[in-house]
């Protein structure tokens, strides 16, 4: 039983992934062009969009119906929010988003990379490198996606033109150069025509790389670009009240969901804040009793000794525990209407652990189209910048680009419980 439960999480394989890009160059006709060549659209689904497509008096099926589901987006003719797809092969399984590319929506596309481990970025190959390509790639790069690949479009619209290929190819690489990204895999496709997207297609004999499914095939999963430490936030203390059943008495478990890393029985552990150490006594999952437990793992933890422990702490092992701080340097995406007031008290949620916070510093705003760093006293929706907070409680965090789990937080508008923002810790 226990091999049994951790093969599952092994052979999981799940890669998430984000498309991206300037206005119109195909995202949701590329999403909605995979999903049908690797055959997992409903029939149903498939008969709908066709009838939709004909009501259109499109020649052919418009795959960008299947992503593009709001009303308002059918209306408009352009994805304005974060739409998610699932879909799976032989090999692994697969979520997809479709960020908007519109600059007033970058808060949709920060939330939808700060999941992904891989980014899509489409180029019209009749327009070759904007500034909204430029843009989208940088935040790509910011939120901590390790892998790029700039996908080429629309080669059907320059006659399949390995010129000009090699031309957008050569000025997103100088692009790319001066702004510090690096593992960049270019391809050319037709996503209307389907060339390179899952078959070959007979129309770009001259690129002799993979196609883009075969790219993603390939492509490292989460948690494995480096050796992660362990950190599980407490979300739960389970103390069972069950008098008919004297064997749960004593049971103490801590219930929560591993952020980065692994754990076995035997392992020495620390608990934050208060710092005492223990051994893990045993590791559940579902109930059942396992030797290991793996990132992205929801499980209960048992340990030898009886620690104080409540929602908000977190169990790391005693080799690898990160220091407490109360003032962070992270970049920050604002997300709500109001302005961030320098005068305010937000609280801020770092995994399941809360503190009150306030602004010390802007140290600078980022122009999205520019990519500048320009000076700012205040930040408005859909801004993004480098800032400091002072905290009321200490937090156990780990750079972001170590462990995005624990270096990434939320901020929060007290008053209403709005999420106004998210933050990147440096």
């Amino acid at each position: 039983m226990t091999a049994q439960v951790e093969r599952v999480y092994e052979d999981a394989g799940l890669l998430r992934f984000l498309t991206c890009g300037s206005v119109d160059d195909g995202k949701s006709t590329l999403i909605g062009r995979l999903l049908f060549d690797t055959k997992t659209i409903l029939a149903d689904t498939l008969s709908a969009i066709t009838k939709t497509s004909e009501k259109r008096g499109m020649g052919a099926v418009d795959l960008s119906l299947l992503t593009d589901g709001l009303q308002a987006e059918r209306e408009q003719g352009i994805t304005i929010d974060v739409a998610y797809r699932y879909f799976s092969t032989g090999t692994r399984k697969y979520i997809i988003a479709d960020a908007p590319g519109h600059e007033q929506y970058t808060r949709n596309m920060v939330t939808a990379a700060s999941t992904a481990n891989l980014a899509i970025i489409l180029i019209d190959a009749r327009k070759g490198v904007l500034t909204q390509t430029r843009r989208h790639s940088k935040l790509a790069s910011l939120v901590g996606i390790p892998h790029l690949i700039v996908a080429i479009n629309k080669m059907d619209l320059a006659d399949y033109s390995q010129e000009t290929y090699e031309r957008i190819k050569g000025e997103y690489l100088e692009f790319a150069a001066k702004v510090g990204i690096e593992d960049i895999r270019f391809i050319p496709l037709s996503a209307l025509n389907g060339d390179m997207i899952v078959d070959r297609g007979d129309n770009l004999n001259w690129y002799e790389g993979p196609t883009l499914l075969e790219m993603l095939e390939v492509a490292p999963a989460a948690h494995t670009e480096h050796t992660e430490k362990f950190r599980f936030p407490v979300q739960y203390v389970c103390r069972p009240q069950d008098s008919a059943n004297p064997e749960l008495h004593d049971y103490r478990g801590f219930m929560g969901r591993v952020e980065a890393g692994s754990i076995k029985v035997g392992d020495a552990v620390t608990v934050l804040p208060s710092g005492r150490e223990s051994t893990v006594k045993a590791v559940q999952l579902g109930g059942v009793d396992i030797s290991e437990a793996f990132c992205e793992q929801s499980i209960t933890l048992l340990l030898a000794d009886e620690i104080d422990t409540s929602r908000g702490d977190m169990i790391v092992k005693s080799s690898e525990v990160p220091a407490a701080v109360k003032q962070i340097e992270a970049t920050v995406c604002w997300m709500a209407e109001a302005p961030m007031d320098r005068a305010r008290t937000y609280l801020i949620r770092h995994t399941t652990r809360d503190s009150k916070a306030k602004l010390a510093a802007i140290d600078h705003r980022l122009d999205v189209n520019t990519l500048e760093k320009v000076p700012a006293e205040k930040l408005a929706m859909n801004d993004i910048a480098q800032v400091t907070f002072k905290l009321a409680q200490p937090l156990f965090a780990d750079p972001y680009l170590e462990n995005r789990g624990t270096g990434a937080f939320i901020i929060i508008d007290e008053s209403n419980n709005n999420t106004v923002g998210a933050g990147m810790i440096l």
